[in-house]
């Protein structure tokens, strides 16, 4: 079993990767492999539009700091996206990594019944840590990435961490924490 876990967090210990942290070190007492990158230590660019990954290569032109991550998630079983809500949305940082996953798809993904070019069965688990403590507010986020990912084969899960702001905070909330846990080991079957 392989888990990549990506922290899109310029906070290296802020709380969605207090969580993501949880759950990795589950997976690894459960016999898995793991790898952790964090996009803000990476330099890279968002997505290109240039069509390359369309047109002539089955993968993304680019040549950056993002490369090795794209070739993580394609090899893994579980992929963790750990982020923060900025704004209403994503980090910034995990917003280019997901535009750049556009070379995931085949040339014809709007109409193939199978539009991914990545094994089918992968399970992709959204941790997202947010101040605001509203349940509603900001809660169209992850459906919109789940559905972009089931695209690519994921069946995603989600953690979702509410009235979080300063880094560690959500280490004294133990429901989360007992989340992370438990969806690793639902999850990781070695």
């Amino acid at each position: 079993m392989n888990v990549v876990c990506l922290l899109g967090s310029p906070r290296p210990k802020g709380n969605s990767a207090a969580v993501a942290a949880k759950f990795m070190e589950t997976a690894e007492s459960l016999g898995a492999q793991t790898q952790t990158f964090a996009l803000n230590k990476l330099e890279f660019k968002g997505c290109q539009a240039c069509y390359v990954c369309k047109t002539k290569k089955d993968h993304c032109a680019l040549h950056d700091g993002l490369i090795p991550v794209l070739d993580a998630v394609k090899d893994c079983d579980v992929l963790v996206v750990a982020t923060p809500i900025y704004y209403g949305e994503v980090s910034s940082q995990t917003k280019a990594f997901i535009d750049r996953t556009f070379s995931y798809v085949k040339p014809d993904y709007m109409t193939n019944p199978v539009p991914s070019r990545l094994k089918p069965g992968k399970k992709g688990v959204w941790i997202i840590a947010q101040q605001s403590p509203a349940g509603d507010q900001f809660a169209d986020v992850f459906p919109r990435y789940d559905y972009f990912f089931k695209w690519y084969g994921f069946e995603n899960h989600l953690i979702r961490a509410l009235g979080v702001h300063q880094p560690g905070e959500v280490l004294a909330k133990d429901d989360i924490m007992a989340q992370a846990e438990s969806l690793a080991k639902k999850l990781v079957a070695v």
